[in-house]
């Protein structure tokens, strides 16, 4: 199983094997170009090695998947933890309807029998992981949040072993694996040496990440038998409904409505469940997933770089080094 970036990367995930969109980055009908191809060489043509301009759009979603925590973060001093998510669903569900109306996915759109169970878990699953990332990015600092949301890509190989049959813990795999971990318990351990106020919003976030490769591992197996749209929207409408009625009851502090906190919920919103999943599902539509890995490995060094430019988090050894470990992380359980 390959691992792509953010947050909704099960999520982008979901449509891989789905028909064409309808849409393109270059504003061109791939269906009327595919079939041309095809009727000039007789056969589709295969997914190719990344071009520049696949190098470009896949550097461009690393870097804004990267900056999310830092997004979050700057968000967190307007908004409680869960308000803000319930925020960003609003107009992360708006922007997924959007898309899937423009792109006739919505169109007679029913749950059938059955399907209430497994949309029901999803939805509950998803909104205690988005929780679990704004309220750890609370307690710690965004580049921590950054180095261990994007940990996620190593869980789900690990959790992938256990629960899809043939998705198998290679040796390259296992020592990427090794490398993460290695990297995540150095920055614990310095955590906990120093009784850092951080280390609760840092175990929070570990498992936050485990529960963002829990997700990946179940919608790999639930698009199999579910329509991808109806995954997506019930993660969106159940976490609204969740994160409003929770935050109604624990979260008394009160809103700022300021630009700021409305950069924050458009960028979440809009680029991060919107602008991303696009471009991300155009990428695999495209390119070798093997050759755009590589470049989602940067998430982790871009998240602390700009954690370290925007809110001041100081650029640590430990801190480098973990990142780093688990960038040659991803690099090598994606492969």
């Amino acid at each position: 199983m390959k691992l792509f970036p953010r947050e909704a990367a099960a999520d982008q995930r979901l449509l891989e094997h789905r028909r064409p969109p309808t849409w393109s980055l270059s504003g061109r009908n791939p269906r009327q170009r595919n079939a041309q191809k095809t009727i000039q060489s007789g056969a589709i043509q295969p997914l190719r090695p990344v071009d520049p301009r696949g190098a470009l759009f896949a550097l461009l979603v690393s870097l804004l998947w990267g900056a999310n925590p830092v997004v979050i973060k700057l968000g967190l001093l307007d908004a409680p933890p869960l308000r803000l998510a319930g925020l960003r669903m609003v107009l992360g569900g708006a922007t997924i309807c959007l898309w899937a109306w423009a792109t006739g996915r919505l169109a007679g759109l029913r749950v059938g029998p059955g399907e209430w169970r497994p949309l029901g878990y999803l939805g509950v699953l998803f909104a205690v992981q988005v929780g679990a990332t704004h309220v750890g990015t609370a307690l710690t600092s965004a580049a921590h949040s950054a180095i261990l949301l994007n940990l996620y890509a190593v869980h789900t190989v690990v959790l992938a072993h256990f629960q899809i049959p043939g998705d198998r813990l290679t040796t390259r795999k296992l020592a990427g694996v090794l490398v993460a971990y290695a990297g995540i318990v150095l920055l614990f351990a310095r955590q906990v040496t120093l009784g850092a106020p951080t280390l609760l919003g840092d175990v929070i976030m570990f498992v936050a990440a485990l529960l963002l490769g829990e997700r990946t591992v179940y919608l790999a197996r639930a698009v199999q038998r579910l329509d991808a749209v109806k995954l997506l929207l019930a993660q969106a409408v159940v976490g609204i409904a969740l994160f409003f009625l929770v935050s109604a009851l624990f979260e008394p502090a009160a809103t700022r409505w300021t630009w700021r906190l409305a950069g924050s919920v458009a960028y979440q919103g809009i680029l991060i469940a919107g602008f991303n999943f696009v471009v991300n599902l155009w990428l695999l539509r495209h390119y070798r997933a093997s050759a755009l890995a590589g470049f989602f490995l940067t998430q982790p060094l871009f998240g602390v770089l700009i954690a370290a430019l925007v809110t001041g988090d100081p650029l640590t050894p430990e801190l480098l080094i973990a990142s780093a470990a688990v960038a040659v992380g991803i690099g090598l359980t994606s492969r």
